[in-house]
């Protein structure tokens, strides 16, 4: 489904991506996992769109992407969730999920489907039902995320980008959200690439995994073998790691 070239991406004269190489299958979820500032989420930005690489290659379905503006890359079927939410807080939860369907509404999309997967919003989430004529800046941290979330699928994406779902969260709330995204791909067979700060609960829910450390791919693999490499267990997995993670 999507296949990342040597892209090099910067922010003005830093380069942060350094010659990563990605993939991804239809229906697999695939993990990003690293240090603050290794990347990950310049990898989410330079697909979606916001930060443009500056060389290499982005296929989607098979077509290049790495030249089309945002709008255009959401309009083909791939949907970002941004790290820290960024629901809209002054509207309500329902008019952040409609406006998560724009473009739907901008290409004359029957208003029923439209409707219809809002439902569908609603059943994922029955807490957003419950305050949907409720403010967004409202909402706990966990119910802003599912918001986020929400919003990112109503453009029917085939590709979700997945940025700190579980970051500040209750363990309980994040629990909920993980199910979510393990129901998407099972049951809608959504794509989905994870960064996560939770690795060990990124891998133990992932297919395949990259590590990252400086803008650079150094390890790659199954999630079940990336659990299981002392490197990653070391530097990703420590004892400390897993009690704080397990709590």
């Amino acid at each position: 489904m999507l296949k990342v070239k040597n892209i090099n991406t910067y922010y003005g004269k830093v380069h942060a991506l350094k010659n990563v190489t990605i993939h991804l299958a239809q229906g697999e979820i695939v993990a990003l996992i690293g240090a603050n500032g290794a990347g990950k989420t310049t990898i989410l930005n330079t697909l979606s769109g916001v930060i443009p690489a500056r060389t290499g290659s982005i296929q989607f379905l098979g077509e290049p992407v790495e030249t089309l503006p945002p709008d255009r890359i959401v309009k083909i079927g791939i949907s970002q969730v941004p790290e820290g939410r960024q629901v809209f807080k002054g509207m309500t939860v329902a008019d952040n999920l409609e406006l998560g369907a724009y473009l739907r509404f901008r290409s004359r999309e029957p208003r029923e489907q439209i409707r219809q997967d809002m439902r569908h919003m609603y059943e994922l989430f029955p807490r957003l039902e419950e305050r949907k004529k409720q403010m967004a800046g409202t909402l706990s941290g966990g119910e802003q995320q599912m918001l986020a979330i929400g919003r990112a699928l109503m453009a029917r994406p085939r590709l979700l980008l997945l940025d700190e779902p579980s970051m500040g969260l209750a363990p309980l709330v994040v629990q909920e959200i993980f199910g979510v995204i393990e129901r998407l791909r099972r049951d809608e067979g959504t794509t989905i690439l994870l960064v996560e700060q939770n690795a060990r609960a990124a891998l133990k829910m992932a297919d395949r995994g990259y590590v990252l450390e400086t803008g650079k791919v150094i390890l790659e693999g199954a999630a079940a073998e990336l659990l299981e490499n002392p490197e990653v267990q070391r530097a990703y997995l420590g004892k400390e790691k897993k009690e704080i993670w397990e709590r």
